[in-house]
C-alpha cells in the first residue's frame, strides 16, 4: 500500500465526517440527524484506523485536517439548498446513508423484501427509460417543426427546407446523443469509483461496515439488535456484501448503472424520429408541404402529450393541447422572425 493511499484514505474519512457533521445540521427529523452524526463518529473511527496504518509503516499524516475548498462549497450549498438536492454531489464526495432519501424517510414500518425492492426498482428503471424516449421524441418534434417553420417563414424553396430540417434533424439528434453518452459515461465513472472505494472498505474493516450498515437500516426504522443482526448476515457474505453496500450507503444498484451507448443510441433515434415527422411531408407534398406538416405534426404532438398524461396523471386532452400550444408558440415566433429576415433580405 502506497503513502499516497493511505493519504487519501485518511483525507476522505476526515471530510466524510466533516459532511455528516454539516448534514446532521441541516436535517430537522431527529432519526436522520443521530444517523448521520453517529455516521461521522463512525468515519473519525475509520481515520483513525488509516493514521495507525500509517504509523506502523513510518508514514506521518497532517496532525489537522482542513476541509477542501470543494468540501466547504458542497457544504455551504447543503446548507443553503438541503440534502435532498444535493444527493448526486454527496455520493461523488462519498457520502454514505443515502439511501435513507432514495427510499423515504424512516416510519418505523417493516422495509420491504429484497425480491419486493429489486422488482419495485426495475419497474421505475424500465418506466424513466419509456419517459426519456417519449420526451427525446417531444423535444424533435418541436425543434424541428420550429426550424422548418422559421425557413419557410422566409418564403424559401421547398428543397431548401426539406435540406434545413434534415440538417436540422441530423445534428439535433447527434447533439442530444453525444450529450447523453457523455452524461451517462461520467455517470458510470462516478458510480464505478464509488463501488470500488467501497470494496476497499470492506476489505480493510469490513466489521466497521457493518456497523454503518446497521446504523442506516436502524434509522429506516428496524430495531437496533435486528439491524445489527441483518447487516452482519449480509456483510459476511463476500457475494452479497458489496451488492448490499451500493445500494444502502450510496443508493444505487450496481447491476444498473446503464451504458452510455444504449443511451446515446436511444436518445439519437428519438430525437430523429420526432424530428422526421414535420420534415417528411415535404418529400410527398412540395405544393402543401407548409400545411401538411403542421398538421401531422399537431396530431403526433397532440398523442404525444396523452402519452405524457400517463406520467403526470393530468386530463389527457388537457395534455395533447398544452403540447400542441407550446409547440405552436415556438413555431410561430420562428416563423415571425423568418418572415423578417426573408423581406429584409428579399
Amino acid at each position: 500500500m502506497s503513502t499516497e493511499n493511505e493519504l487519501e484514505s485518511w483525507r476522505e474519512e476526515k471530510q466524510s465526517s466533516y459532511l455528516y457533521r454539516v448534514l446532521a445540521d441541516c436535517e430537522p427529523a431527529d432519526e436522520l440527524k443521530r444517523l448521520f452524526m453517529r455516521l461521522a463518529e463512525a468515519a473519525e473511527a475509520q481515520s483513525l484506523q488509516w493514521e495507525q496504518f500509517a504509523a506502523d509503516r513510518g508514514v506521518s499524516l497532517p496532525k489537522d485536517f482542513t476541509p477542501s475548498t470543494r468540501a466547504r462549497l458542497v457544504a455551504g450549498l447543503l446548507r443553503r439548498l438541503g440534502p435532498r438536492h444535493m444527493l448526486p454531489v454527496l455520493a461523488a464526495m462519498k457520502v454514505r446513508g443515502l439511501s435513507v432519501y432514495t427510499h423515504g424517510a424512516p416510519t418505523g414500518h417493516d422495509t420491504p423484501a429484497p425480491g419486493q425492492r429489486e422488482f419495485r426498482h426495475r419497474r421505475i428503471g424500465s418506466s424513466g427509460s419509456f419517459r426519456a424516449a417519449v420526451f427525446g421524441i417531444n423535444d424533435g418534434l418541436v425543434s424541428n417543426v420550429s426550424l422548418i417553420m422559421g425557413v419557410a417563414g422566409a418564403s424559401l424553396d421547398s428543397h431548401v427546407i426539406l435540406l434545413t430540417g434534415a440538417a436540422g434533424m441530423l445534428a439535433g439528434a447527434a447533439s442530444m446523443g453525444a450529450g447523453e453518452y457523455i452524461s451517462m459515461q461520467s455517470q458510470r465513472e462516478m458510480f464505478e469509483h464509488q463501488i470500488g472505494l467501497e470494496q476497499q472498505e470492506l476489505n480493510a474493516y469490513p466489521e466497521e461496515e457493518a456497523e454503518e450498515l446497521a446504523l442506516i437500516y436502524e434509522a429506516r426504522g428496524i430495531p437496533a439488535a435486528d439491524a445489527k443482526r441483518l447487516a452482519d448476515t449480509l456483510i459476511s457474505d463476500p457475494k452479497r456484501a458489496l451488492d448490499t453496500l451500493a445500494r444502502e450507503e450510496l443508493g444505487l444498484n450496481p447491476r444498473e448503472l446503464g451504458s452510455p451507448w444504449g443511451a446515446a443510441g436511444a436518445s439519437f433515434l428519438s430525437f430523429a424520429l420526432g424530428a422526421a415527422v414535420p420534415l417528411l411531408p415535404f418529400a410527398w407534398h412540395a405544393d402543401h408541404g407548409v400545411a401538411v406538416s403542421v398538421s401531422v405534426t399537431a396530431a403526433v404532438l397532440f398523442l404525444t402529450g396523452n402519452v405524457v398524461s400517463l406520467f403526470t396523471g393530468h386530463s389527457t386532452w388537457l395534455s395533447g393541447l398544452r403540447m400542441v400550444g407550446v409547440a405552436a408558440v415556438a413555431a410561430g415566433v420562428t416563423y415571425f422572425v423568418g418572415h423578417l429576415f426573408g423581406v429584409a433580405l428579399g
